[in-house]
């Protein structure tokens, strides 16, 4: 038998390639070819290799490309089975005069006769041949050789197969295929259009598990596209646009990535486009913003001029889907529109290192306000059977963005649509998982091939709280919100928020989000205590929140990395204590002591007695762990000892406790010990106030600061009120 007899059994497999459309009955078949029975049979009664050949070769002579149909390729393989492609695809020696090769193509046309049947593309024989599959992909050879180009071809046969079945992608990673791809299609040699069209299909089905197995080649890869994306000046530009989402990594991209990708973006979106060509360059600058944020974009005059052309599109986009009736949304271009106007409203409200300059920001907003404007419009007409679509909540998302920066704008149609958000936010706060899932979905919809990132939540309430927490300020939005039942629902939402970062819970793994989130629901509750201070008293589920933030405290304090988190609940726990002094709760019960000593520990220990250099005396200094974050913190400190001040005389047992705990001794001490020109005015009203209320709720109290020098530190302070006090019986 000659070698290019062996080769010509290689068409076998090419006429399962072109059978998979042709399914005749098998006694059709038989009954048009009983010549190919006998040859079946020939093969299943074959001795050896040469009387295998023999048989095989009389069956691919029988059989016409297009007439096995599935039931007939099982009967082949039947008849051959694997041993004898394994030996041929393993085979170190070829008959004379026969490169090593063709034997190899022949084993892998079989195969790829046999992955046709999605049964044996899974099979384990075929699956433990995914290593030797993928070495071919990068054999080197005769780039002209028929045999060569055919086994190739067979082989992205082969692999396509196994990728189409359900745990295909999983096999194929773990066997190298990834990295495969990668190095054939970064050679060019023959098929390396199959190796990115493979490549895509796996990244597409496992993202993760891809970049896990092959970064360095994948990246590699990225290089490559985005050079050729920044080159091309013909329409493949815009075909590149729509594949290199798929290959931005889940970590950092290169910036050499980086600077071809806004080189060719730039490039693109500055021009006259059909919607068929800018979708696409919409949609990969959205991926690159909610990758990368605003870093993929240079400083300077281009940068600024791009950004805002970038908005300015976007915006554009999102008014002519939204606005004009009658046409269909495409929704995937229009969150991905989302996308670059949230990183506008990101780069407009920055104060330092933003990339646009005044008179941009201001046209920006304006152009925002328009484009948000389309957005209310749209939700005003969101009827409940698509409140869970995930374009809805894209939506949401944004108004979500616009609202934690800017309520003054827009507050009329605002207000007209609190009722829905309150809505909306509860449907899906009660149908969690849908919620998250629904986070999913818009992050398939148009930013991320797999996996959202940390900037979408998975639940819509999270992306109200900073706006509902400027809305609570003012009256009228307020009230509405009052009225639909947000409080309440944020009540439950701060307990289910907070029961993951409770004991038991690895609290390591939280998304910042869930701690911002708590901050958040913070502050709107603190809005409400200074302004509907009716609703905290008459509103059952404040009396819950009050019994978490009291059990809870205690170890929170504690707890490190977490001092901004305890002092929004000190705080909110103290200016609700005072409005529900009268609570059972709050009698000096266990759970109250608890609270009000670590709401002591919060307040006590943000300053300390610091030695200077070539004096003396010591300084009043902000503690370690106080001094980095204390611009977020002094106003929740200096509201902390109001609120603290205002409980003394409502609750008895809170001076003896405080006297207990040695907190006003201390903190004559700590007076008495640092130069008064180094403690602030507000620092010293701040102070007088807790220890005059002290001094006039108890006696013992009153006795142990003249113990403790009371009389003259507050003469050195000019504390007028705490002298006098002191001064009394």
């Amino acid at each position: 038998m000659s070698c290019c007899d062996l080769a010509s059994a290689g068409q076998l497999g090419k006429a399962g390639i072109m059978a998979s459309d042709c399914e005749p009955a098998l006694n059709q078949a038989e009954s048009r070819n009983p010549t190919l029975e006998r040859y079946l049979g020939a093969l299943r009664e074959a001795k050896n290799d040469s009387e295998q050949f023999a048989a095989l070769l009389l069956v691919t002579k029988a059989v016409k490309a297009g007439d096995i149909d599935a039931k007939t390729r099982r009967r082949i393989f039947d008849a051959v089975g694997f041993t004898f492609p394994n030996r041929l695809l393993t085979t170190k020696e070829a008959p004379d005069g026969c490169p090593d090769h063709v034997l190899r193509a022949l084993g892998v046309a079989l195969l790829a006769c046999f992955c046709s049947d999605p049964e044996l593309a899974t099979h384990p024989q075929v699956l433990n041949k995914i290593p030797i599959l993928s070495t071919f992909l990068t054999a080197r050879g005769d780039p002209d050789d028929a045999a060569r180009r055919s086994m190739i071809d067979d082989t992205y046969q082969c692999l396509t197969a196994v990728a189409g079945t359900p745990r295909g992608p999983r096999h194929l990673i773990a066997g190298g295929t990834v990295s495969a791809l990668c190095q054939a299609y970064l050679g060019h040699g023959y098929g390396f259009d199959q190796a990115l069209a493979l490549l895509v299909g796996l990244l597409a089905a496992a993202e993760t598990q891809c970049w896990k197995e092959a970064e360095p080649d994948l990246l590699a890869v990225l290089r490559g596209l985005s050079e050729d994306f920044q080159k091309a000046e013909d329409a493949s530009k815009f075909e590149l646009c729509q594949l290199l989402p798929l290959f931005l990594p889940p970590t950092t991209v290169p910036p050499e990535c980086l600077r071809d990708l806004q080189a060719g973006l730039a490039r693109i979106l500055g021009s006259k486009l059909s919607s068929w060509q800018r979708n696409p360059a919409l949609k990969l600058a959205a991926r690159l913003a909610h990758a990368c944020g605003s870093d993929w974009i240079p400083a300077g005059s281009s940068g600024s001029k791009f950004l805002a052309l970038l908005v300015n599109l976007a915006c554009v986009e999102v008014r002519l889907a939204l606005e004009e009736t009658g046409t269909e949304v495409k929704e995937d271009v229009v969150t991905a529109c989302y996308a670059l106007m949230e990183l506008g409203i990101q780069e407009c409200t920055r104060c330092e290192q933003s990339l646009l300059k005044e008179p941009q920001k201001v046209q920006l907003v304006s152009i925002m306000k328009e484009a948000i404007g389309a957005v209310i419009l749209y939700l005003q007409q969101v009827g409940p059977e698509k409140q869970k679509e995930p374009f809805v909540f894209a939506s949401v998302r944004i108004l979500g963005a616009w609202l934690a920066e800017e309520t003054s704008s827009l507050r009329k149609e605002v207000c007209q649509l609190l009722p829905f958000l309150v809505r909306y936010a509860k449907t899906l706060y009660e149908e969690a998982e849908e919620a998250n899932d629904l986070s999913q979905q818009v992050a398939n919809l148009a930013i991320s091939p797999t996996t959202p990132g940390p900037t979408w939540p998975g639940d819509a309430l999270r992306l109200l709280l900073p706006g509902w927490c400027h809305l609570t300020v003012e009256d009228g939005p307020r009230e509405i919100l009052i009225k639909e039942g947000a409080p309440s629902l944020l009540c439950k939402y701060f307990l289910q928020q907070w029961e993951l970062t409770s004991p038991g819970h690895d609290t390591s793994v939280l998304p910042d989000s869930v701690e911002i989130g708590l901050q958040t629901c913070c502050h709107i509750f603190l809005n409400l205590v200074v302004t509907a201070p009716g609703l905290i008293k008459r509103d059952a589920c404040f009396t819950s929140l009050m019994n978490t933030l009291m059990t809870s405290l205690p170890a929170l304090v504690q707890q490190q990395g977490r001092l901004l988190l305890a002092a929004n609940v000190a705080t909110l726990g103290l200016l609700m204590a005072r409005l529900l002094s009268t609570s059972p709760a709050l009698q000096g019960t266990p759970a109250s002591r608890g609270f009000f000593g670590a709401a002591i520990l919060f307040l006590s220990q943000s300053h300390v007695a610091r030695a200077t250099p070539g004096s003396d005396q010591a300084v009043l200094a902000l503690s370690p762990d106080y001094e980095g974050i204390w611009a977020d913190l002094q106003e929740l400190w200096f509201l902390g000892m109001q609120a603290f001040t205002g409980c003394v005389p409502l609750l008895p047992w809170l001076a003896p406790a405080a006297l207990r705990s040695r907190w006003p001794q201390e903190l004559l001490q700590l007076l008495g010990s640092v130069s008064p020109n180094s403690v602030k005015p507000e620092m010293v009203a701040a102070y007088q106030g807790v220890l005059v209320e002290l001094a006039r709720a108890n006696r013992l109290c009153r006795e142990a600061m003249r113990l403790q020098a009371g009389e003259e530190t507050a003469s050195h302070y000019r504390m007028a009120a705490l002298e006098q006090c002191l001064s009394e019986p």
